[in-house]
């Protein structure tokens, strides 16, 4: 290994996914790569030689100090932290199951929390490494029925922020990357995992929130490419100062936009009317 060759750990990378095209790109640019998983045989298909694959799982502290520990151990250092796994959580506040809605947090805020817990000590003792912790557009505005995981990616942002601040005199770049849509299979992944939750008092709306499982509907058919979204993250993150936070895939730029102009009751009136009740009606009609 050359002592320039960048040391790249990121989690979750199942294939199909954010993390495993992160992978290839790092990978692409001179990076050794370690792409972790809850599950191993979650990813395959990985096209160079670079990467390796650990089992990790971020709802778990021991399994998490033992991967980083084994990275250390054979490469001396992390040069750059990839906080990528994480989970979506579609239905209402009200009505997604708690169980559902403390996995979410657990793996979106706390699993950042704990690999953080054991990589920035090593990196603060060589006053050398970047954090990237993915964020979402979706924490600028909460979307009717995806207020969990909207919360959850608020969450992301404000830890990322006072971690730029707390890792400041141990010359750590923390970066937030405020991700807008990206053609990766978590809806798949979603769909055939999860499920509509039971609704009691939501039941008009089975349909509006059933659609939030269609990988085909217009706004993932729209989203950028993975590849192409993988080159928006690695590039900045390589440099020697990167950015503090900047904003890749579709809606990355306009979202943040208008909900800082827009007034906030305007605005949360405008998306449940467009995006529940108008698909409500045409939904219906469409039967």
């Amino acid at each position: 290994m050359s002592s320039t060759q960048k040391i790249v750990l990121v989690t979750g990378c199942s294939q199909g996914g954010i993390g495993a095209a992160l992978c290839e790109e790092y990978a692409s640019k001179g990076c050794k790569v370690y792409a972790t998983a809850r599950r191993l045989e979650a990813m395959h298909g990985f096209t160079h030689g670079s990467i390796e694959l650990l089992q990790l799982d971020v709802t778990n502290q021991n399994s998490i100090d033992a991967v980083v520990n084994q990275i250390i151990e054979k490469d001396g250092r992390i040069d750059i932290l990839v906080n990528n796994a994480g989970m979506t959580c579609s239905g209402p506040v009200v009505e997604v199951e708690l169980d559902r809605l403390q996995k979410t947090f657990d793996t979106n805020v706390f699993g950042i929390v704990r690999v953080c817990r054991a990589v920035i000590p090593y990196v603060a003792a060589r006053k050398s490494g970047t954090i990237v912790n993915m964020g979402s557009i979706l924490a600028h505005v909460a979307l009717p029925f995806a207020g969990i995981y909207s919360a959850s990616k608020a969450a992301v942002h404000s830890i990322t922020e006072a971690l730029y601040m707390e890792c400041l005199p141990f010359d750590i770049s923390v970066v937030l990357v405020d991700s807008g849509g990206a053609a990766s299979n978590i809806i798949n992944n979603m769909a055939q995992n999860v499920g509509v939750p039971t609704l009691r008092i939501y039941g008009d709306y089975v349909d509006v929130i059933r659609e939030d499982f269609n990988p085909d509907r217009p706004e993932v058919k729209a989203a950028t490419p993975l590849d192409e979204y993988a080159r928006g993250v690695v590039k900045p993150t390589l440099e020697a100062k990167p950015p503090r936070s900047f904003g890749v895939g579709s809606g990355s730029t306009l979202v943040p936009f208008i909900a800082s102009v827009v007034p906030r009751g305007v605005l949360l009136r405008y998306l449940w009317q467009s995006l529940v009740e108008k698909k409500r009606v045409a939904l219906a009609k469409a039967k």
